[in-house]
């Protein structure tokens, strides 16, 4: 199922979103990144049964940091589940998206169509290899639930390289979360 954009939800909207601030349990403490140690930004907000997906990256020197691998450090994605409420985002470093993009499921798109931003479940259409992340409690691999392109303008998109894809993974038995983006 492909994902268009659904116009611009309030930043703390339930929905499958780009941008925005992140929904958290109460304690929560922004990510920051393994190799700069700057704040990460947030990028999506993806709901699941129960809880929601929070993905973050690192835009601080953007190709500096290994922000495009599952483990390095430079990313990380988060399964909350329980009640959620609005992050405030860090006043220091780059920590939000330029824009707050909904992402609705339409099945009548082509992969390749116009408008285009993503790919809700099914198996991931990969621009590389194949690399999907092993759960870091079980050691199974875990299970796609979405992709995400750059988006519709370079000014308020997520920075993949240029025309790269961002690619979300869960373990909900776990309660774990990973991400990972290719160019």
């Amino acid at each position: 199922m492909m994902l268009i954009s659904g116009g611009a939800p309030a930043p703390d909207a339930p929905v499958l979103r780009t941008g925005g601030v992140p929904l958290v349990p109460r304690g929560f403490n922004w990510p920051t990144c393994a190799e700069c140690e700057g704040a990460m930004q947030f990028l999506a907000h993806v709901p699941v049964d129960g809880g929601a997906v929070a993905v973050f990256y690192c835009q601080n020197d953007p190709g500096m940091c290994d922000d495009w691998n599952a483990t390095s450090g430079g990313n990380q994605a988060f399964l909350f589940t329980g009640e959620l409420h609005a992050a405030a985002a860090p006043t220091e470093g780059q920590t939000l998206l330029g824009a707050v993009t909904s992402l609705l499921p339409d099945d009548t798109v082509a992969p390749d169509g116009d408008g285009v931003l993503g790919q809700l479940s099914g198996e991931p259409e990969w621009i590389q290899n194949d690399e999907t992340p092993t759960c870091p409690s079980c050691a199974d691999p875990m299970k796609f639930m979405v992709s995400l392109e750059e988006g519709l303008h370079h000014t308020t998109a997520a920075n993949f390289g240029g025309s790269g894809r961002g690619y979300v993974f869960t373990c909900q038995c776990c309660s774990e979360a990973a991400f990972l983006w290719q160019c």
